[in-house]
């Protein structure tokens, strides 16, 4: 239900992919029992320090425990 509506204010294609990204990694985040707020917080906070395929990889909501 987050996005039903909100799908209306994209105004670009662009503006709807960054929306669905952020759509899919808190639904992601949710489905591996993590709290969306806390791991987009944390996810962000590590953004600036990740220079490999690896370290990406290591952000996402199945890896994180």
């Amino acid at each position: 239900v987050i996005g039903r509506k909100a799908w209306l204010f994209a105004d670009t294609p662009a503006g709807a992919k960054a929306s669905a990204l952020y759509y899919t990694l808190i639904e992601t985040a949710k489905a591996n029992g993590l709290e969306p707020y806390a791991y987009l917080n944390y996810v962000i906070g590590k953004m600036a320090d990740v220079e490999t395929v690896e370290q990406w990889e290591a952000l996402l909501p199945w890896n994180m425990k």
